[in-house]
């Protein structure tokens, strides 16, 4: 008779345990209310950007601009020391895939 009440009382108090545990998962997969639907923010129109560089807030005007700018900015020289440097390298790696013998 006691083994039946323990055997009786923990099933009893397992499935209590199984249920609370399992009551607020089905709630939880829903967004909240005041969450924007997804196909909303899809037609939604980008007027407000931030700048690559700094992050800053920038209107869509100056955003163009500031990518405008990027764009038509003169490259950077390399001092002809480095500029040679790099040419007699990139020389060395094709011969010595083409002489892999060679001790370069």
């Amino acid at each position: 008779m006691k083994w039946m009440r323990l055997l009786i009382l923990t099933l009893s108090s397992s499935i209590l345990v199984w249920l609370s545990s399992n009551w607020g998962n089905l709630v939880m997969a829903f967004p909240p209310a005041e969450d924007t639907p997804e196909e909303i923010l899809r037609t939604e129109i980008i007027i407000d950007a931030r700048s690559p560089i700094d992050g800053s807030p920038l209107s869509a005007a100056e955003y163009v601009q500031l990518q405008e700018k990027l764009q038509t900015s003169p490259p950077r020289k390399l001092d002809p020391n480095i500029r040679q440097n790099i040419f007699l390298i990139r020389i060395r790696s094709i011969l010595l895939k083409l002489f892999p013998f060679l001790n370069l």
